[in-house]
């Protein structure tokens, strides 16, 4: 039995006043902390506006505009698309700035000779990927795409490089794929034409299915129809996904990453997706696995399972060459692959529409 005493103690310590006196005690040491990690850390950084605590240079998107007037707070990225927020940052501070997103110091160049000297002159400064809450925490920092820059890096490039262009140089050609692709858009752009008329038609997702389509027989040795129920689910989920990351509150999680584990709203809904392609790419793996003749390779997946048992037999015990390793590099080159490929097409497209 706990004495009575024992009790008292832990009532009062326990009592709403101390509660409330620890937050605020927990609180002003944490601006303390941030205050001196910013003078101590980032001393020498290019000027910039200066952060807010927690939120960075984001504080903002939380203020109503009513409020930011009456302040004379100055237009930012909140009433302008983010391109014209950073110019004036930049006739403000410099072609050279910083921001902060959270926590995270972001160094803004801008210019063309400014950012064609930084890529040319110092490319060992600038080859690595931001580390960015929210896609660390959805690829762990590994794959190729937002992998730190590095040995483990450039193992996994140059395998997948030099795969890929095996593949698509004659050892599994694509040209069927391709021309299956074309004829699907051309067939589905003139039904919709007819439906649509004068409304017009956005080929964004056609044009998007046909890249992703390319991609699977690449990475899967298999060349779908554009209305296989296993296809359009991949292509659904991997699009809902890139939605929820890029327009939903989810950014967020970039400026607190708890936020990721919250159980409601698009935060439950990214964990869900994020299972459901998790548990679809695997199934793909264990297929492959269960398939696989070393002797007839059928694509990058097949290779990177030969280089995996290769390394095993070597005795490689520290080989990059995982099963994780392998989830990563094929959402990579799926959600990579598919979004620049089918934006380059749409950029083809509106330019020969301007200029027929």
């Amino acid at each position: 039995m706990l004495s009575s005493s024992f009790i008292v103690i832990c009532s009062s310590v326990l009592s709403l006043p101390n509660i409330v006196a620890s937050c605020v005690f927990l609180l002003v040491y944490y601006l303390v902390s941030f205050y001196q990690k910013q003078r101590t850390l980032y001393r020498n950084i290019p000027p910039g506006p200066k952060p807010w605590p927690v939120v960075g240079n984001f504080g903002n998107f939380f203020v109503p505009p009513s409020v930011r007037t009456k302040i004379g707070d100055q237009p930012n990225s909140t009433n302008a698309i983010e391109i014209e927020a950073l110019s004036h940052q930049a006739r403000i501070y410099g072609n050279m700035h910083s921001l902060f997103i959270g926590s995270q110091l972001i160094v803004v160049l801008h210019g063309f000779d400014l950012i064609r000297d930084a890529l040319l002159n110092h490319p060992e400064v600038f080859s690595d990927r931001p580390d960015i809450p929210l896609v660390t925490i959805l690829t762990k920092r590994k794959g190729i795409v937002f992998a730190p820059y590095g040995p483990v890096w450039k193992k996994q490039r140059k395998f997948c490089h030099t795969t890929l262009r095996n593949f698509g140089l004659g050892k599994l050609s694509l040209e069927p794929c391709i021309q299956q692709g074309l004829a699907n858009v051309k067939r589905e752009l003139l039904r919709l034409n007819e439906e649509r008329g004068s409304a017009g038609v956005d080929p964004t997702t056609l044009i998007g299915n046909s890249v992703s389509n390319v991609i699977c027989s690449l990475i899967l040795g298999q060349c779908f129809h554009h209305e296989d129920v296993e296809f359009r689910t991949m292509i659904r989920l991997m699009e809902h996904g890139l939605k929820i990351c890029m327009n939903s509150p989810a950014v967020l999680i970039n400026i607190f990453p708890l936020l990721y584990y919250l159980p409601f709203g698009v935060f439950k809904e990214l964990r869900q997706v994020e299972r459901d392609i998790t548990v679809f790419l695997k199934r793909i793996i264990a297929k492959h696995r269960d398939t696989l003749d070393p002797d007839n390779p059928r694509d990058l997946t097949d290779m990177y399972l030969i280089e995996m048992l290769a390394q095993q037999a070597a005795g490689e015990e520290d080989s990059s060459f995982t099963d994780d390793y392998l989830f990563y590099v094929i959402g990579d080159l799926f959600i990579a692959g598919t979004d620049t490929t089918t934006n380059s097409i749409l950029w083809f497209l509106l330019y020969m529409i301007l200029h027929p």
